[in-house]
């Protein structure tokens, strides 16, 4: 009975956890993304870029590497995909755009590299491009049947004829919401304001108060922006369309996306990292697959990966299953699949989760010959 409270609590306190760092500054802005995507932006420009008739090497090509500038995890590119998928991309380039958007972005690029070394951070760059072209390609020759937009899920959607820098300008200001909402604020030790939350006069300190002062600061200035910008841009009407299309989404993911997080919490407690440690110590066939099954058992929030991952490693993680982990574990998580089956349905989840457990498997295996 103690050890199901015990697991009961760690699912709590990872909910929690999740809603209370996450929520509004990374999942909120996603969803909000999403539903304007699916309101003011012209179906035209997402088939343009990522339809089905698309040349494949520009829709793979875009797919693979649009995560660079978005710092997001598994659970908050979800209503991201689901906008681009229902509004007509293709399913090859969204699968490529949902598998490159937690993989690849530039901070946990470059944070893997800074602390797992930059054989790593390499191995993860090229690893997680050629994962999304290749999946996607795989899903489109797995399921080719034609691309259904699901009127249900974006009724009443109109072509909106607005200036396209003005769209363009309008999208950047939710995408800067939703980085700097994602941002690493430590920076700020560097910088005069810190001054002022100093010790001394002399001395810069970086604080939580300090780095949430910036960090709220940024984002208020930003929302303020876009609340102009929204409301000189679109009607009435149009407005009260985007929020209608952004709690659409969000009771059609969001649900799932707790409840996968709760499991994720149990496992933590449930399944002893020591236990982990000792089974992938090899750079064996189990080892990396074990890797990349345990990678998508668990939900990595953005960057957190890393840390853990350097702790499994110092207890004797080897390489190749290091990298298995770092390329499943980002991409795919209970939340992650929980979601992605209420919008691709339960056959074609499955598929695109065995496609990234089969090839972060071969990588790590082949990653982990080459250093050792």
């Amino acid at each position: 009975m103690t050890l199901i409270i015990e697991w009961f609590l760690s699912g709590i306190n990872e909910v929690w956890y999740y809603m209370t760092n996450h929520f509004l500054t990374c999942i909120l802005p996603a969803f909000f993304i999403a539903g304007a995507i699916a309101m003011f932006l012209s179906k035209n420009a997402v088939l343009k870029y990522f339809g089905a008739q698309t040349k494949k090497y520009i829709s793979y090509s875009i797919g693979s590497v649009s995560g660079i500038l978005l710092a997001v995890c598994s659970c908050t590119i979800i209503p991201l995909f689901a906008g681009i998928y229902k509004r007509g991309a293709g399913l090859g380039p969204a699968i490529a755009f949902l598998y490159s958007g937690p993989a690849i972005n530039l901070l946990a690029i470059t944070l893997t590299s800074s602390v797992l070394g930059w054989q790593m951070g390499l191995a993860r760059i090229i690893g997680a491009v050629v994962f999304a072209i290749v999946i996607g390609l795989l899903m489109s020759l797995i399921f080719p049947e034609e691309h259904k937009q699901d009127s249900n899920l974006f009724s009443g959607q109109q072509e909106q004829e607005k200036s396209k820098k003005a769209v363009a300008g309008f999208f950047a200001l939710l995408i800067g919401i939703l980085f700097f909402g994602t941002l690493d604020y430590s920076f700020v030790s560097n910088t005069p304001i810190a001054a002022v939350f100093g010790t001394s006069e002399s001395t810069f300190t970086s604080t939580p108060i300090v780095e949430l002062v910036v960090k709220y600061t940024i984002l208020i200035a930003l929302i303020i922006v876009v609340s102009i910008v929204t409301k000189r841009l679109f009607d009435k009407e149009e407005r009260q369309g985007w929020v209608d299309e952004t709690f659409g989404l969000m009771k059609l993911i969001f649900p799932m996306l707790l409840l996968g997080v709760f499991i994720a919490g149990v496992i933590k407690v449930a399944i002893p990292s020591e236990v982990i440690t000792s089974l992938v110590g090899s750079n064996s066939l189990a080892a990396n697959f074990i890797a990349a099954i345990f990678g998508m058992l668990m939900y990595f929030s953005t960057l957190t990966e890393i840390p853990i991952l350097e702790s499994f490693m110092d207890l004797g993680m080897g390489q190749g299953p290091a990298l298995s982990l770092l390329l499943a574990g980002p991409a795919l998580s209970l939340p992650n699949l929980l979601s992605i089956r209420n919008v691709l349905g339960t056959k074609k989840t499955a598929v695109y989760a065995g496609l990234v457990i089969v090839m972060a498997t071969i990588a790590g295996m082949f990653f982990g010959a080459i250093v050792s």
